[in-house]
């Protein structure tokens, strides 16, 4: 388009230069020009000849018509030309005028504005006029509308105080009430008006009284806000419990004004607490009470077998004892998954690792295992892949359990061939890193299952037989969680219809071999034995091991026949039974002690597994062994007692029964107590367990408050801290703990972590006494 108007503008030009005449000849010129070329090629095209008469005529009829066109069509442009040059110069007069226009518009708005300021000036001065008349009526008018407004307010606010459910509550810094709201009247019964002005003691009893004020005096003192939580008694007689928190303020200048009380009442949740722990409390009783009725049965069980093992019988027979044997260790393993599941619910589970003879370990799982197989027709094979430490520190009976549960469940579900149990381990300086496959021929578990298997209550189950229930659901889990609190795994690879293989992991610490004690024939002591058993069959298996060995033996049924038998000069030994139809073991324990000055050492029978010695200890045992009677463990208690008190004769003896030595040894570190104090004296070592009681309220404050916080590097530095405290005055007990507790990498360590700080919060007072106890007993 461009180009065009580009043309049109050069044609104008030309035409104003030439003028219309000559503009016009030289168009018309150039268009007979063109036409005659025109003519030409096309008569060429049509014909193929061009004649001297087609050349004449187009001449002619260009000269003819063409100059007219041109020069109509040159007047016109030339007339357009004219016109365009008239409206430019009207175009620039309008400009001229619009200029002018513009310059007269801005000289009249700065007159308007002018005139605008000087009616605004006026308008100003007679608002200011009126505005003057009017202030005193506005200011009183917004004196009134404050007040109004304030005491609507107030009265909204008082209702929302006083329609709120909590109690609500002001105490100036005298402890004198200022107000409350009406949760507070109901509870007191007095309205506001008539508690105003008293104090605590005059609104509550004694002993309520005697909390609140303790809670004010703490507020008042500390500057800081309290929570706690308290029985308070309506007129009516009815108690509820309330969680409550006071809050000191202060006014604008920062003048201390008293205490605001906030209480909510949690009595319902109280209840459901207690329910819950009443329940849970419930669950455990009935879980031991279970496990002990039993046991008790099945120890009988276990014991005779045991014993008619050991006498004359004939192959057929032998095989039979053999299957009621292993069957009753069996069911006693089934009784130990479920009291660990119930440890496992309450997050309890313990280790207590010793050192372990390995060899002999896996002897026993070997000789058990080929037992168990040859009951049911399959063939037992144990691999020993490489070379096996001598002596590993772990729990011995938690290991044994995971290994019973895997090779019971490989012997349940393969109908025939066998189970093969490989065993290998690499070591360095400091640890064993054992590898424990149990591998089986049977039925084997879906692929889809093999992700559930370890849940808890989890069975895997086929179609048609069921054949895949595993066990109760129980064991695997719980047998997972051990091996995981052994820095180790469990894991299974398995494909239907080919067996399954169990793979266990552990990390175990490379211990040293103990020698093993001195035995003790049975002809060498000849004692009299007194024992409180309440179960017969108990007292049948019991009586015909002791009597085996040459001692002689006296029963007692229940705690007051016990009491009313018993002379401690007629017996070198006394076993106890813990669970009794009329008392417990301890409570004649106890009494014994209470009335004797002298006594046999007493012996604990339990027909629980025993984990720890300690609690037995602390309630008035010398021991304690479990049931049923074993005659390794009876001449390990004959050795310990009766060969030592062979010894006080030559020896000087402390005032101190032997099982206080004891006591002091699992709580202090008795070998660096005696070279500290030997160093620094007795003085210098009160001073710092002064030290430390003074530090480790601020010390456990912490670390509750960053257990309750989940705060997992801060409970680690403080447990530390602790650690290092409770180790420099020999706190070997409080010290352990605490080294668990800074561990976050320790298996199950969540899982444990409140029951640690538990157990230093509660057990370091008491450790520290003992501590002041054999300072003062040292010569």
């Amino acid at each position: 388009m461009k180009p065009m108007k580009n043309l049109a503008q050069y044609y104008v030009d030309l035409l104003v230069r030439l003028g219309i005449v000559r503009f016009s000849v030289v168009l018309a010129l150039a268009l007979v020009a063109l036409a005659l070329v025109v003519q030409v090629v096309i008569t060429m095209l049509l014909k193929g000849r061009v004649d001297d008469v087609d050349i004449v005529r187009s001449i002619f009829f260009g000269l003819l018509i063409t100059p007219w066109a041109v020069y109509f069509l040159s007047v016109v442009v030339d007339q357009l030309e004219e016109s365009r040059q008239r409206l430019a110069k009207l175009v620039s007069k309008l400009k001229d005028m619009r200029s002018r226009d513009q310059e007269m518009n801005i000289k009249l708005q700065s007159n308007i504005e002018k005139l605008n300021k000087e009616i605004e000036e006026r308008i100003k001065a007679e608002e200011a006029r009126e505005e003057a008349m009017h202030d005193l009526e506005n200011e009183v008018y917004q004196r009134e509308r404050t007040q109004v407004e304030l005491a609507e307010r107030t009265a909204l606010l008082r209702s929302f105080i006083d329609a709120s459910p909590d109690l609500i509550y002001y105490r100036n810094a005298d402890g004198v009430f200022s107000g409350c709201n009406k949760a507070v009247e109901d509870l007191i019964g007095k309205r506001e008006k008539d508690l105003v002005g008293l104090t605590p003691w005059d609104v509550y009893s004694k002993e309520i009284a005697q909390q609140v004020v303790e809670t004010d005096e703490k507020v008042f003192h500390d500057n800081q806000a309290l929570t706690y939580e308290q029985w308070l008694e309506y007129p009516d007689g009815k108690k509820s419990y309330f969680e409550l928190r006071k809050v000191p303020f202060y006014s604008k200048d920062g003048r201390h004004l008293g205490l605001v009380g906030f209480g909510r009442d949690i009595t319902e949740r109280k209840h459901s607490q207690e329910k819950l722990e009443k329940a849970s409390r419930d669950k455990t009783t009935f879980i031991s009470t279970i496990s002990h009725e039993l046991r008790t049965p099945l120890n009988g069980i276990v014991g005779l077998s045991r014993m008619l093992l050991d006498s004359k019988l004939n192959e057929e027979q032998r095989q039979y004892m053999q299957t009621i044997n292993v069957s009753a260790v069996t069911l006693g393993n089934i009784f130990n998954d479920i009291i660990d599941m119930d440890k496992f619910d309450r997050r309890k589970l313990e280790l207590f690792p010793k050192p372990l003879n390995f060899e002999e370990f896996v002897l026993e799982m070997e000789s058990i295992s080929g037992l168990m197989a040859s009951q049911k027709g399959l063939r037992f094979d144990l691999e020993r892949l490489s070379d096996l430490p001598g002596a590993i520190e772990v729990d011995a009976t938690r290991l044994r359990q995971v290994l019973w549960n895997l090779v019971s469940n490989a012997m349940k579900f393969t109908k025939e061939g066998g189970v093969v149990m490989s065993v290998e381990a690499e070591t360095d300086q400091r640890f064993a890193y054992i590898t424990i496959e149990v591998e089986d021929s049977g039925i084997g578990i879906p692929q889809a299952e093999l992700d559930k298997i370890f849940a808890m209550y989890y069975q895997v189950k086929s179609g048609k037989d069921n054949l895949h229930a595993v066990g109760t659901g129980i064991g695997l889990a719980v047998s997972k969680q051990l091996i995981n609190m052994m820095d180790g795994d469990i894991t299974v690879s398995s494909e239907e219809g080919f067996g399954s293989t169990f793979t266990v992991t552990i990390k175990a610490p490379l211990a040293e071999i103990e020698q093993p004690e001195t035995t003790v024939t049975a002809a060498s002591h000849e004692l009299n034995i007194f024992m409180v058993e309440d179960i017969e069959l108990n007292i049948t298996v019991a009586r015909s091991l002791l009597e085996s060995l040459g001692h002689e033996v006296t029963v007692a049924m229940n705690g007051e026949e016990a009491m009313e038998m018993f002379d401690p000069e007629l017996y070198d030994l006394a076993f106890l039974d813990i669970n009794l139809p009329d008392m417990t073991g301890f409570d004649i324990a106890e009494y014994f002690r209470r009335t004797y000055l002298d006594l046999p050492p007493l012996v604990a029978l339990t027909a629980n597994v025993i984990k720890d010695k300690s609690e037995y200890l602390e309630k008035g045992m010398d021991d304690a062994i479990s049931k049923p009677l074993s005659v390794s463990s009876v001449l390990k208690v004959i050795v310990k007692f009766i060969d030592a008190a062979e010894q006080q004769d030559k020896q000087v003896i402390e005032s101190k029964p032997k099982e206080s030595c004891d006591e002091y040894g699992q709580v202090l570190d008795l070998a660096m107590l005696e070279s500290y104090v030997d160093i620094v004296g007795p003085e210098l070592v009160l001073d710092n367990i002064s030290m430390f009681e003074e530090m480790m309220p601020g010390y456990i404050e912490v670390l509750t408050s960053n257990l309750t916080a989940k705060d997992q590097a801060s409970i680690a530095e403080e447990a530390h801290k602790i650690k290092g405290a409770a180790g420099s005055i020999g706190l070997k007990r409080i010290q352990s703990v605490a080294q668990k507790a800074q561990s976050p990498d320790l298996p199950a360590w969540w899982d444990n972590i409140s029951d640690w700080v538990d157990e230093i919060e509660n057990e370091y007072s008491k450790d520290i006494e003992v501590l002041k106890q054999w300072l003062g007993q040292r010569p």
